[in-house]
């Protein structure tokens, strides 16, 4: 049931996804909170839509910290926050041709220096670990610390320490139009009002035009089109079958019961924020690539999908104050990895919104680099 929304809020998140509710339940302890969500429900968009793995190596080195210092939440949470982790085995294998070896290699170097876990391996070492594998894809990369993550079950766990917290969550509320006033925001929200202290834009895709809403000057949040699909296969594959992607970044695809896979092509189709829909020749594009690395029959496409995948214009997620007003903040331009990186990044906009400053390894992080006053 949707809630009546309050009518005075510190802090209020535009955005009910895996960022809005993170960021919810890490502040809801400090201060009044509460989310509003245009949709019925959240997490509707790319939340709902994540073929999600924790993959340190995922999304680069500019990246890789918070995705490292977020490993422990996902894997081992406090009692108070779930009972159960969300993280489960799976492995990566990063894959290219025999004439990709340098990049293979560069790859490994690359994430080895970081602290990445990283086994280069070639030949029979990287057949044994995919069945029909084509001869010429003999060069790998393998990270056996990657995860599934259980993102259903991670969202709803953050959503509800949020309300334990005291925050408020109102679905059916987009957000109209706000103004500035002394006290910070007078916020429409469809039929209603609301007076908060602060904004924190978590729209995803809609992040630049929640910005403008507010008058406030958009940063070049671009929306792009993924699509996922999952397929039967004429052979038998291991449901344990590692994620393997492609050096270049030209598909990925992973284990998904016996004999099926999820797979994508990888695809980032510049669009505008909307209910995405996968389109055939993405779907059949997916296919193909994954054809020309395995040799495995596709006995029927059982599940296809798109969501959208949001970066801001240097493709860091940004997060923290905006460039020119103080009562705003931005938690948005997530892309592929805001789910793997939800502890670090909702620990660390926490403490600039009033919460404890964190420890540890997220603690130990800069949060400078994913400022919005990078853009100027």
């Amino acid at each position: 049931m949707t809630a009546a929304p309050p009518s005075v809020t510190d802090v209020l998140i535009v955005g009910a996804g895996i960022a809005g509710a993170s960021l919810a339940a890490a502040l809801a302890p400090w201060r009044r909170v509460m989310v509003v969500e245009a949709e019925d429900a959240p997490g509707y968009h790319a939340t709902g839509r994540s073929a999600a793995f924790w993959h340190e190596s995922y999304g680069g080195v500019g990246v890789q910290p918070l995705t490292h210092a977020s490993r422990a939440t996902l894997e081992n949470p406090p009692a108070d926050f779930s009972e159960q982790g969300f993280l489960s085995p799976r492995g990566a294998l990063t894959l290219g041709r025999r004439s990709d070896a340098a990049a293979v290699d560069a790859f490994a170097a690359k994430f080895s220096a970081q602290g990445v876990d990283v086994v280069r391996m070639s030949g029979a070492a990287v057949s044994d670990r995919i069945p029909g594998l084509r001869p010429e894809w003999s060069e790998a990369a393998y990270e056996a610390a990657c995860r599934d993550i259980d993102v259903g079950g991670l969202h709803a766990a953050y959503l509800r320490a949020a309300r334990r917290a005291g925050a408020t969550l109102v679905t059916r509320a987009p957000l109209r139009r706000a103004r500035r006033v002394t006290a910070g925001w007078d916020v429409e929200l469809g039929d209603d009002r609301v007076r908060a202290s602060l904004i924190v834009n978590a729209a995803g895709a809609w992040a630049d035009e929640v910005a403008a809403a507010c008058g406030v000057a958009p940063v070049g949040i671009q929306p792009y089109r993924r699509t996922v699909m999952q397929v039967r296969l004429g052979v038998p594959v291991p449901a344990d079958l590692p994620l393997v992607i492609h050096v270049g970044g030209e598909f990925y695809f992973k284990g998904q019961g016996e004999s099926r896979v999820w797979l994508t092509p990888h695809d980032e189709t510049p669009t505008t924020a909307h209910d995405a829909a996968p389109e055939e020749f993405d779907v059949a594009l997916a296919i193909d690539r994954m054809q020309s690395v395995v040799d495995w029959p596709v006995v029927a496409v059982e599940r296809k999908w798109a969501g959208l995948r949001s970066f801001a214009p240097d493709r860091l997620p940004m997060f923290g104050v905006d460039r020119h007003d103080p009562a705003f903040f931005w938690c948005a331009g997530q892309g592929g990895v805001g789910i793997q990186t939800s502890p670090a990044i909702a620990a660390l906009l926490a403490a600039q919104l009033g919460a404890a400053v964190p420890t540890g390894a997220i603690g130990r992080i800069d949060p400078a680099p994913f400022a919005p006053s990078r853009f100027r």
